[in-house]
Order: C-alpha cells, then sequence, then structure tokens
C-alpha cells in the first residue's frame, strides 16, 4: 500500500519488470505521435533510440549510452521513479537507461539486468515532476532539444496554467526567453505543421527558425509586406530561409523590392546579396571588435532620447534591425551556446 505523497525518495534497486517506461516524457513525444494506439514497449524503446541519451539527439549518443552500461555492467546515476496512487512504478527520469535495460533481458545480454538503481518517491505530483524535468532537461546535463523544452514549457502554461513567474523559478533564464520558447512552439505548431504533406516528415530541427521570427520586429516586417505566418512557415519548409539564422535578414529582404523577388525565387542568401553593403570608413574597416564595441556603447549613450524613443517604436525598422543583428552576433560570439544554430 503506497504512502502519502512524499518529497523525500529512497535509493533502491527495483525490479526492472515492475517499473512503466513514461510515455509522456515530452522528448519522445514527437516521436510516439506517429502511433494512433498506446505504443508498445518496442515503439517507446525505438523513440528513445532516435532521440538519443536522455537528451542528446542523435542515434550515436544512443549507441554510446548502450556501450557504456555493457562495459561497466549497469549505471552509476540511479533512475527516478514514482509510485503512483494505483501503485505502478513509473519512470519520470531515466527512461532511455531503463528501456535499455528492459532489452538486455528481453535479449538475454550477459549481465544481471533484472534490478535497477532507483530513487523512488512515493505518490509524487505533478509539480515536483514538473520540477525535477526542468532542472535535468532544460539546465542540466542532459538537455532536451529546443522543440521539445519549447513544447514542454507550452503545456505548463496553457494546460497547467503556471505562472511565467514559477516556470522561470524552475528553470531559470529569463522571462523572455520563456515566453519566446512558448511563443515559439505556438506559431510552429500553428503554421508549420498543417502546411507538412506527411506528418512522418515534420522536421523539428526547423524549430529555431520560428525562434528567430520571435525577435523584434520580425512579425511586423512579414504583416506589413504583404504576407502572412503561413507564407513564412512554407519559407521554412521550402528552405527559403536556410540556414535558419537568415531569419533575422527578412525586413531588410522584404523592404527592398529587388532582394525580396530574389528572395522568392532563390532564397534568402542569394537576396542577401543585391542588398546595400554599409558604406564604411576606412577608419571603422581599421578598428577592431573591441574599439568598435567601446564605440557603439559610447554612441548609445550619448544618443538624443527622442532618437532612441524612435528606434524603440520602430522595431522593423533598419536601424533597429542592425542593432538587433549586431546583438545576436555579439550575443553568438560571446556564448554560442545561446544562438540555437
Amino acid at each position: 500500500m503506497a504512502s502519502a505523497a512524499s518529497n523525500v525518495a529512497s535509493l533502491r534497486f527495483v525490479p526492472v519488470e515492475d517499473i512503466h517506461l513514461d510515455v509522456s516524457n515530452p522528448r519522445i513525444r514527437k516521436f510516439l505521435e506517429h502511433y494512433p494506439d498506446e505504443p508498445t514497449p518496442e515503439q517507446v524503446f525505438l523513440a528513445l533510440g532516435a532521440a538519443g541519451d536522455d537528451g542528446d539527439d542523435s542515434s550515436t549518443s544512443f549507441e554510446k549510452l548502450k556501450n557504456s552500461i555493457l562495459t561497466n555492467g549497469g549505471i552509476i546515476q540511479p533512475i527516478i521513479v514514482s509510485r503512483q496512487k494505483d501503485g505502478r512504478l513509473v519512470c519520470i527520469e531515466g527512461n532511455t537507461r531503463l528501456a535499455l535495460y528492459k532489452n538486455f533481458l528481453r535479449e538475454n545480454v550477459k549481465g544481471d539486468w533484472a534490478l535497477i538503481p532507483a530513487l523512488l518517491y512515493e505518490d509524487m505530483d505533478e509539480a515536483r515532476i514538473d520540477a525535477i524535468r526542468l532542472q535535468v532537461h532544460l539546465v542540466g546535463t542532459r538537455p532536451w532539444d529546443p522543440y521539445s523544452k519549447a513544447k514542454y514549457l507550452y503545456r505548463l502554461r496553457t494546460q497547467e496554467l503556471l505562472p511565467f513567474s514559477e516556470i522561470v523559478d524552475y528553470c531559470g533564464g529569463r522571462q523572455k526567453e520563456v515566453v519566446e520558447l512558448i511563443q515559439a512552439y505556438a506559431d510552429m505548431e500553428e503554421y508549420y505543421r498543417p502546411i507538412i504533406p506527411d506528418d512522418g516528415t515534420f522536421d523539428t530541427t526547423r524549430f529555431s527558425g520560428f525562434v528567430e521570427l520571435q525577435k523584434p520586429g520580425l512579425k511586423k516586417a512579414v504583416a506589413e509586406a504583404g504576407f502572412t505566418l503561413t507564407n513564412f512557415a512554407e519559407w521554412i519548409y521550402g528552405e527559403k530561409l536556410y540556414p535558419l539564422n537568415m531569419v533575422r535578414w527578412l525586413p531588410r529582404i522584404l523592404r527592398n523590392p529587388k532582394a525580396r523577388d530574389i528572395f522568392l525565387k532563390d532564397g534568402a542568401r542569394a537576396a542577401v546579396q543585391v542588398l546595400e553593403k554599409p558604406d564604411l570608413s576606412n577608419a571603422l574597416l581599421e578598428a577592431n571588435v573591441s574599439q568598435l564595441a567601446q564605440a557603439i556603447t559610447q554612441a548609445i549613450y550619448a544618443m538624443p532620447w527622442p532618437e532612441a524613443e524612435k528606434i524603440r517604436q520602430e522595431p522593423g525598422g533598419q536601424t533597429a534591425q542592425c542593432l538587433n543583428e549586431a546583438l545576436i552576433a555579439l550575443t553568438a560570439l560571446i556564448n554560442p551556446s545561446t544562438t540555437g544554430q
């Protein structure tokens, strides 16, 4: 009989066959959605293999984990299991490791795979489950891919109605970043998924293009040029915006009639070539990055308030877009992990 819900776990060796894989795991749901009925253990195993090792979106990483477990005769990091009110044991974190143990048992692989080390919680509530997932997979050592992160955050916000402040407390970062991820997921589902002829070709790696779309002035630029977000999704699907960081060039491309025509025919890379290049003086061309950064900082601090306010009021304007491009380039230089590319 299960005890009252507790946030205190006990470390045990639990029979592998008694533990259920978590089919609601955000990292593999995008693969399991292709199955109309309840997925079989084999289908869950295939989904886990496709998604890689607890966060690395590659079958290579999955194979590395498999070989590491075989070599060491087991796992070092315990999985996390919740005993639910009906007595079922569900794996909350570590589904890939559990699936490998189950597979080793099924295939009679040499070794002791009947018991797996686990932190066992009694009737863990949803808030605790969310906290563990967010800490392990959003800011921990085994992050989910960006699409899966955004999908999970979207569920927490729109279905469980968690306030942004609580979500940010769980996963760290800034509220602006969380809002961008949630909106990017919503846009991709609303505008990109419907245009895919076969749901099997839904490519979640295109997600970073929809993250770029959330930058200031991007949606406004698309609308002012007479296009819709469905058109944007078609450009992503048709690789008009390739690589995906070309999305940030859209405002300048769409404002230039010649560049826009080339973009619609041949894509953003070709369109960028016809945009006017700034006529920089020799002094600017010869300055190093540190000098240029100091110069732009001084220029911003010395900028009259009306001029600064005008830039803020026109996020799709050329100056605002140039500043955003510079910001993205500088951020990528200092912290490449934030680019999502």
